[in-house]
């Protein structure tokens, strides 16, 4: 094979539409435009313009609402935890926090807190403190040998990635 001999798959490539290229081209002086009007000029944005008609976004109803001061937390699951314990790179008798996740990469971010959810299994005998943690995963812990204590975090590790509304 050579380089002269190398193309494409089918299909790969689509040649673009070169319009206002002459009457044969078929998208030739109007470039599909059609006459006259606005859509016919060049930078005009119409958005969700109707014709005068109310748009479909203010004939809907609105719906729902976003909590301003909402919390947002940091989700670890404990099949997680288990995996970094079993490659070293968590101590089993260590009491895992919030700091000692994001130091070993666990998580990125603490944000307002960590929240400890039951998927995965964990085996190991572990101490865990974070702000908040699912029953099962309480459960699970305990199960396991180990506890799983829930304190709220008073002051934020950072700020929230949710702006205020």
């Amino acid at each position: 094979m050579k380089l002269h001999e190398l193309s494409d798959n089918d299909g790969a490539t689509k040649k673009r539409k070169r319009v206002a290229r002459g009457p044969g081209s078929g998208s030739g002086k109007t470039a599909g435009r059609g006459i006259k009007g606005q859509k016919s000029r060049s930078g005009v944005a119409i958005g969700g313009y109707e014709g005068g008609q109310m748009p479909l976004y203010r004939r809907l109803p609105k719906r729902g609402f976003t909590k301003p001061n909402r919390k947002d937390f940091a989700v670890i699951n404990l099949g997680l935890i288990q995996k970094f314990i079993t490659e070293g790179k968590l101590g089993a008798g260590v009491a895992i926090t919030e700091d000692l996740l994001v130091e070993t990469g666990i998580i990125r971010r603490a944000l307002d807190g960590v929240r400890v959810l039951n998927k995965g299994e964990i085996t190991a005998s572990v101490t865990i403190n974070v702000t908040g943690a699912s029953a099962a995963a309480i459960e699970a812990v305990a199960a396991a040998g180990g506890t799983l204590t829930v304190a709220p975090v008073l002051a934020p590790h950072g700020k929230s990635k949710r702006k205020a509304v």
